[in-house]
């Protein structure tokens, strides 16, 4: 073992103290919650004054081991930092989600996705053990092997079970550069068939495709891009400056026209972060003369994040929108997935339902054949994540348009995603996400309830 990663093992457990002192602190009639400056949730919460646990000693990564292609990685380290450790190696984690400041332990137990899921499913299926703070306050070894209820319940349980310290998982070679084919596609359902047999055979017109995700800008427009790594040298496209990456997806022709491009694995794996996918068109930094001006540094998806607790905070949008007349807007920030079969209907549904584009596709299987009580979609079978983040017109009653696309998708046998605003029944939200199996692991990890229910951390809000 290295002096550097002696340190960086000494700086991990004197932050697991740290946490384990915060802990203790609490009231034992207090609310358990996290203490930090980030969140990638959309989900508003119950303002409290309890002092959270100390994690600002669990954000690195502890140790890389290029040999066995694994990461010991704390709880609150980004996925910036934990591919910034790792692509030296010429690896990276089997999935790594949009967002820079997306924290492993938070892709653990509230999922992700990203292009490379259709081959390697999700994040959770890639950590081979994890430390866990429970309830309880003991700090557990979770595993297939040990802990094996805790281990499988924690993927979409948001924190109600404990809190990741540390994970170990696997990583995959990766090359400099990933080559891009865009593909157009003049409806939808001709964009979701071409996707199910790329999924299927894991190449398109005989070369393998090793990266897949769509953007849907209208009914008769959409578009897959297909990435493959490369070591091959040669000229690459920079989108962190005028140019912005989804527009550079558009272009004519009839089903199947392809455009290239190339990026470095580095900008391929942040292509969305800086322009939060499409959303910084809400701040005004897609106008080219705005862009100008705007300095790179703050091109990223934590500065827009700040942006939107500013306007939460002081109502600066619905003050807007008051101002000139119009209704206040409702929130539909929302993920979804549906099986393969169910996708066109939905989206073609959602386009003619919904005043919100464009819409972004991304597949996925699970890489085993065990499934995951809290987020309970078939093994063995392709699913489309489509995502939506922007805003409508209120409509009669709070919520409408969200319980709208709701309902749509429990008819078309989908599941939603966690992060943002949901308006589940009780027993309907029982019956997606987890129901007695989750009840049993919660009264075992967390005997005397100090952390919220997943109800009433993801539908109550409290």
């Amino acid at each position: 073992m290295t002096v550097a990663s002696i340190r960086a093992q000494s700086a991990h457990e004197a932050g697991v103290q740290r946490l384990l002192a915060s802990y203790r602190a609490i009231p034992p009639t207090a609310t358990v919650r996290l203490s930090k400056p980030t969140s990638n949730l959309f989900r508003a919460r119950a303002e409290t004054t309890t002092k959270g646990l100390d994690v600002s000693g669990l954000t690195s990564v502890v140790a890389v081991d290029p040999d066995a292609r694994t990461a010991d990685v704390a709880g609150m380290c980004t996925y910036e930092d934990l591919v910034a450790a790792t692509l030296p190696y010429g690896l990276s984690p089997l999935v790594v989600p949009q967002l820079k400041t997306i924290t492993l332990g938070g892709a653990v137990t509230g999922l992700g996705i990203e292009s490379a899921s259709f081959r390697n499913g999700l994040p959770h299926e890639s950590v081979l053990e994890m430390d866990v703070l429970t309830g309880a306050g003991d700090i557990v070894t979770a595993s297939r092997d040990q802990h094996a209820d805790l281990f499988r319940a924690f993927p979409n349980s948001y924190g109600t079970l404990g809190y990741s310290v540390r994970l170990k998982i696997e990583l995959e070679p990766v090359k400099p550069f990933v080559a891009l084919r865009h593909l157009r596609f003049n409806s939808v359902s001709a964009l979701v068939a071409a996707m199910d047999r790329i999924v299927t055979s894991g190449e398109h017109d005989g070369t393998p495709v090793d990266y897949l995700d769509g953007v849907v800008f209208s009914a008769d427009e959409g578009y897959l891009s297909l990435g493959l790594r490369t070591g091959t040298p040669g000229p690459v496209s920079d989108y962190t400056g005028q140019r912005v990456y989804y527009r550079s997806l558009q272009h004519d022709g009839p089903d199947g026209a392809v455009t290239t491009d190339r990026l470095t694995i580095h900008d391929y794996l942040w292509r969305w972060d800086t322009d939060w996918f499409w959303c910084s068109r809400a701040f005004g930094t897609q106008n080219p003369t705005i862009r100008r001006f705007w300095p790179r540094r703050y091109r990223r998806s934590s500065v827009y994040w700040k942006l939107v607790a500013y306007d939460r905070k002081f109502d600066v949008a619905d003050r807007i929108e008051k101002r000139n007349g119009r209704p206040p807007r409702e929130r539909v920030v929302q993920d979804v997935e549906l099986p393969i079969e169910r996708t066109a209907e939905f989206v073609e549904w959602f386009l003619d339902t919904v005043p919100i584009e464009p819409i972004w596709l991304c597949p996925l299987r699970l890489r085993g054949d065990e499934g995951w009580p809290l987020y309970p979609i078939r093994p063995r079978h392709t699913y489309v994540n489509v995502g939506f983040w922007s805003s409508v017109p209120v409509g009669a009653e709070e919520g409408a348009t969200n319980k709208l696309i709701e309902k749509r998708v429990s008819e078309l046998d989908g599941h939603k995603s966690l992060y943002s605003d949901a308006y589940y029944a009780p027993d309907e939200f029982s019956d997606l996400y987890g129901g007695a199996a989750y009840e049993t692991v919660k009264k075992t990890y967390d005997p005397d309830s100090r952390l919220l229910d997943l109800y009433s951390k993801a539908v109550q809000r409290k």
